[in-house]
């Protein structure tokens, strides 16, 4: 998430259209503050040329955008747009991804003001292709490696939270959930015999998560520790409770990983929380013979296509098929 932005940097207008997505649409706090700093991005950019500020300064930072009203919006042009998507690749580095990220909030912010609203005739995204795919594959971490990290925990007297963390690697190598979703978790989600969690994805939809035995027997571990957590300082129900005795934050998961990681000797390889989601749905994949549209349910993805990239990691098939070549075994 963005930090250190609000809806009230803005003209009413846009506060309008944020308002919108957060209560109408029930888009996510990162969700919003990622449309809104892009926003701001791209409007920071209109007002720097039109004042001849260098976009690479810090005055650029400092420009107010509130002065981007809805008669403002109206005037923009489709020439302007893709200039500003020019210099975001080429003067900020920002690869398709992010470039695409941030013609999505225009696209989302212009969807508002002319199908929606009505306030505006023409909207100035409409034919504007998103930028193209830079296929990669996702960085996953080796069966050895993710069992080098679970060991690292499970070694680490010293800690305190040993039997917490060790619960959520566990949870994150098993079952792909996102970080969002691990911290989100409260007891009440938990099955009652220990066969699932009820976790919240993107766009607050619900879904089950099947447990097996290696997320069976961390969590019953740890539970035996929650259940003397309670106390006057602890609000809500949360499952994983911080040293502060409240719900842990996604800062606070990340700060573990990245620091079993180092430990474990992988932090070289740039390994990251997300990574662990990525590890569990390659290792279900390639070892688990699961269909890739059931792996597309655990994951929680909305199309078929965001799961098929894991088909293409270490494919068996392929390698199997590379071996029936008459020439495979001809030898010099």
């Amino acid at each position: 998430m963005q930090s250190g932005i609000s809806p009230s940097e803005f003209s009413p207008i846009v506060q309008e259209f944020v308002s919108y997505k957060s209560a109408i649409q029930g888009c996510s706090q990162k969700t919003v503050s990622e449309y809104l700093f892009d926003l701001r991005t791209f409007f920071r950019y209109l007002l720097a040329k039109e004042r001849g500020i260098d976009p690479a300064s810090e005055e650029f930072t400092q420009i107010d955008v509130r002065e981007i009203d809805l008669e403002r919006l109206g005037r923009i042009r489709t020439e302007q747009i893709y200039d500003f998507l020019f210099y975001a690749n080429q003067e900020r580095g920002n690869r398709w991804s992010a470039r695409a990220r941030k013609l999505s909030a225009l696209r989302a912010l212009y969807k508002y003001l002319v199908n929606r609203r009505h306030y505006l005739p023409n909207n100035p995204t409409a034919d504007i292709d998103s930028p193209k795919p830079q296929k990669s594959l996702p960085k996953v971490l080796s069966l050895e490696e993710a069992l080098n990290l679970l060991s690292t925990v499970e070694n680490d007297k010293e800690s305190k939270y040993r039997v917490r963390d060790y619960a959520i690697l566990t949870l994150f190598l098993n079952c792909g959930m996102r970080v969002s979703e691990l911290v989100g978790i409260n007891l009440n989600d938990i099955d009652s015999e220990l066969r699932s969690i009820r976790v919240t994805g993107k766009g607050s939809k619900e879904r089950v998560v099947y447990l097996n035995d290696a997320c069976k027997s961390a969590l019953s571990a740890y539970l035996v520790e929650r259940r003397g957590m309670q106390n006057a300082r602890l609000t809500g129900n949360p499952l994983f409770v911080s040293r502060l005795e409240q719900r842990m934050s996604v800062k606070t998961v990340q700060a573990m990983v990245y620091k079993y990681l180092r430990m474990a000797g992988l932090e070289a390889k740039h390994y990251s929380v997300h990574k662990l989601r990525h590890t569990a749905a390659t290792l279900m994949y390639q070892s688990g013979n699961v269909d890739v549209r059931v792996l597309k349910d655990i994951l929680g993805h909305e199309q078929l296509n965001t799961t098929q990239i894991y088909t293409h990691i270490g494919n068996r098939d392929i390698e199997a098929a590379m071996t029936q070549n008459p020439l495979a075994k001809i030898k010099k």
